[in-house]
């Protein structure tokens, strides 16, 4: 939070020399320090905001879930296997649901792990143009994990699983407490229904969701990333990703927006004196070789279209349909998202059907996100051209795992997804693999300085026609001789 703004040194890497010393920022003092300093034990609190009194899960009987051979978890109806990576952070692979008809383990997804994160930031002056990261492939988002704080990270009741990795020279060390797993109930509703009154049928019925959580959290320098694995016991799983720590800040001479005559040089937000928040995005792609009972599947985009009704035909003038296209080639695959142009996006297995005649599939359910706006010419774009589409589809390469490139550092973005995919390779009923982008447009403002509160959003793999009913109907309810009492230790 306090830069020396404006010096920058050119180094030659090969022969250890330094090139260049530029010192622009000369007129530009040092910011404070004052109230720069997030440590608990530092504040001066006027008002304690301890109103909120401490809350936790309890299981009486224990957890749910067990882990055999310290990676492969077991919970309620899924299995699945976990691993800390080094550049990944966390790979969840061989990710399987038992069905509680038949009571088969079917196959949902391979693999599944952040594959890049790109970080540009929109300054365009000889000391910020160069600032855009890949913090995956230039850092490795697995070594920049942290250990997780019990309590504050993650509940009281979770598990928590090492990772253990190889130094540059080769000695291994451990990163402890990098992944937590946990179970997660905050009050939501799994299904429910309540006959109305009218019918003279005095039925309520309600299911409480309880979920598993996989949580890592990597500090990459400056910024902390929180990235979550929920799995439902309806089949879904929910990849959400949360954003906090400490923003990149530029130095200025300006104190008061007073003193500010246009803001198109600011680049950014005035967070504090001498102080400015630089706007930048953040994307963060998923690799997903998904595997719906079985490896051949194919892509579907289920377009939502406003068809007219002809005259006479009816009342209403116009309704919706939804219009299948399978995917054959890469580029049939390339989605950008539009709000007025809405679609689906499944991933099916053609050869297996429900008893009804529908394909199985799970769907990619976009949550929030954000497109890059860069010109694709720009060249962190071309670096960064994963982000060019939310959703790319490409046969299973098992040298085509890493959006970036297998080697980020120094690249031009000869070796990305946006080049692998160029070649229009055949996609239907193949092993494929699906790339979903999640975006984050962000202008700083005062409430991120100088922590910044977490800000999240995710997406959704959701069963689609993969069961051939409501999968959790049979979940019992909950019912108080089931759970313990617990009474405060003092009343108000």
């Amino acid at each position: 939070m306090r830069p020396i703004e404006g010096l920058t040194v050119l180094l030659d890497m090969d022969t250890k020399e330094v090139v260049e010393v530029s010192d622009t920022g000369r007129s530009i003092p040092i910011p404070k320090a004052t109230n720069t300093d997030y440590r608990f034990s530092e504040q001066k609190l006027q008002q304690d905001l301890n109103s909120i009194n401490p809350i936790s899960i309890e299981q009486p009987k224990g957890p749910s879930f067990v882990i055999e051979d310290e990676h492969l978890v077991k919970w309620a109806n899924w299995e699945f296997h976990l691993k800390p990576d080094t550049r990944a952070g966390v790979v969840v692979s061989r990710a399987k649901v038992r069905d509680l008809e038949s009571g088969v383990l079917r196959d949902v997804m391979y693999k599944g792990f952040t594959s890049e994160l790109f970080v540009p930031y929109m300054d365009p002056t000889d000391a910020w143009y160069f600032k855009t990261y890949m913090d995956a492939g230039e850092y490795g988002f697995g070594l920049q994990a942290m250990p997780l704080d019990p309590l504050n990270d993650c509940p009281r009741n979770a598990y928590y699983m090492d990772g253990v990795f190889a130094a540059g020279d080769g000695v291994p060390y451990v990163r402890s407490n990098m992944v937590c797993v946990f179970e997660r109930y905050t009050g939501d509703i799994g299904w429910r229904h309540a006959e109305s009154p009218i019918t003279g049928m005095e039925i309520k019925e309600v299911r409480p969701k309880v979920t598993l959580v996989v949580r890592m959290a990597a500090s990459v320098a400056n910024y902390d990333y929180i990235v979550d694995w929920e799995f439902q016991t309806d089949g879904l799983i929910r990849i959400k990703v949360g954003l906090s720590g400490i923003l990149m800040v530029k130095g200025t001479a300006y104190e008061n927006m007073n003193q500010v005559e246009g803001q198109e040089n600011l680049f950014g937000t005035l967070l504090s004196e001498n102080v400015i928040g630089v706007i930048h995005d953040h994307y963060i792609t998923f690799y997903l070789d998904m595997d719906i009972d079985g490896s051949d599947n194919s892509f579907v985009n289920v377009n939502i279209k406003r068809q007219e009704t002809s005259p006479g035909e009816s009342p209403r003038k116009s309704y919706l349909k939804a219009v299948r296209n399978v995917a054959k080639t890469e580029k049939d695959a390339q989605i950008q998202l539009k709000l007025y142009d809405p679609s689906e996006f499944h991933v099916i297995n053609p050869t297996k059907k429900t008893r009804v005649g529908n394909p199985v599939g799970y769907k990619v359910v976009p949550g929030g996100t954000a497109a890059s706006l860069l010109d694709h010419e720009d060249p962190p774009q071309k670096r960064g051209a994963f982000t060019n589409n939310q959703i790319w589809v490409t046969p299973y390469n098992r040298s085509e795992q890493w959006a970036g490139g297998l080697f980020v550092y120094q690249s031009h973005g000869e070796d990305t997804l946006d080049v692998w995919s160029e070649r229009d390779r055949p996609i239907e009923n193949k092993d494929i693999v699906v790339w979903y982008t999640l975006g984050f447009h962000h202008i700083p403002c005062q409430e991120d300085f100088p922590i910044m509160p977490t800000v999240s959003s995710s997406f959704d793999l959701k069963p689609v026609n993969f069961f051939e009913s409501n999968p959790i109907l049979r979940a019992p309810p909950y019912f108080e001789k089931d759970l313990p009492v617990c009474r405060p230790a003092y009343s108000a």
